[in-house]
């Protein structure tokens, strides 16, 4: 009798395959939940903009089209939603933080405020490699970096925080190449941007990506960038060139491995690898959308996915160094 039953429940078991086959079939983990994106910075700038222009597209690229939604958590260049993501945030998916990839050199000099390792986050991978540049106003007089350098008068930049890497790129310029120029530090780079327009101050640094609405404007003229290019700026002068000093050569290369990282996305430590793999996937897919490249086009911000293995690369370019070039290092970049 008993394996007359058996034999009844396996033959239903099999037929309920047959004819319902979703109805046996477990629904997507993300279906009705909600993922949400930590952004390290205030509204308005390149990583909030990029976020949400993300957040728009990647649901329809992710196996049960979660909400996702955009939390700013600004505070130290991006540390406070740093610390967040890797010491609050449960690794179960939900969770994404936008962070800045300065903080690889944070990390090299030992900051006692932080609570993380890049190397050791979760790591979706980066939606855009970047350039840093100098700029000034387009109304000064100004055509060349030369010309700037050769004012005869102190130069006033304007700077979204002591840990952003295009303030690090200002320093560096001071000490090696011996330009006259003075940062003025605002509370993000959105206000760093008004003060511009506003003309407080001569000039910005920062992301190609970030400047280029106030370029293609003609607020703003680019005269030098970092190692990192893109074809519209590899005609400018290249901060490495106008050194003849070895170690500010190889510090400038340092900095410049932040620009490859770009807009860097990380999900905490211990998120499981088939939710990573989700993720990786899906940000890779989004990247080639046709909706969102319309979208970046009209945002000015250029949209190419880069891996985590790529991302993680230029991290440990940096976190990899010697001592004696760490050294030498913090004799420059202070916090």
């Amino acid at each position: 009798m008993k394996r007359y039953f058996a034999g009844i429940v396996v033959a239903f078991i099999f037929l309920a395959a047959l004819f319902f086959p979703q109805g046996l079939q477990a629904a997507p983990y993300y279906e009705g939940k909600r993922i949400t994106m930590v952004v390290g910075f205030a509204p308005g700038g390149g990583f909030d903009r990029m976020t949400r222009m993300l957040a728009r597209h990647l649901p329809k690229y992710i196996p049960g089209k979660p909400t996702i939604i955009v939390e700013n958590m600004p505070g130290g260049s991006s540390m406070i939603a740093a610390n967040y993501v890797y010491t609050m945030a449960k690794p179960n998916g939900l969770t994404i933080g936008s962070i800045n990839p300065g903080l690889q050199i944070a990390q090299l000099m030992k900051l006692g405020e932080m609570k993380f390792d890049l190397r050791k986050y979760a790591w979706v991978g980066s939606t855009a490699s970047d350039a840093t540049l100098f700029c000034v106003r387009g109304d000064l007089p100004f055509k060349t970096f030369d010309e700037v350098r050769r004012a005869n008068r102190q130069i006033f930049i304007s700077s979204g925080g002591p840990m952003t890497s295009p303030s690090q790129f200002c320093i560096l310029l001071k000490e090696f190449v011996k330009l006259n120029v003075e940062l003025i530090t605002y509370t993000n780079m959105a206000d760093a941007l008004l003060a511009v327009e506003r003309k407080e101050v001569d000039g910005t640094a920062s992301t190609a990506s970030s400047l280029r609405p106030l370029i293609e404007r003609g607020v703003l003229r680019p005269v030098l960038r970092g190692r990192n290019s893109a074809p519209e700026i590899e005609h400018l002068p290249v901060d490495e060139d106008l050194t003849a000093d070895d170690t500010g050569k190889k510090i400038m290369a340092m900095r410049s491995a932040t620009d490859k990282v770009g807009r860097p996305y990380v999900a905490p430590p211990g998120t499981p690898q088939e939710l990573l793999a989700i993720l990786r996937n899906a940000f890779a897919k989004v990247a080639k959308d046709p909706q969102l490249q319309a979208d970046a086009k009209k945002n000015m911000l250029p949209v190419e996915y880069l891996s985590a293995e790529e991302s993680l690369k230029s991290i440990n370019y940096v976190l990899n160094q010697p001592d004696d070039i760490v050294r030498e290092f913090k004799k420059y970049i202070k916090y």
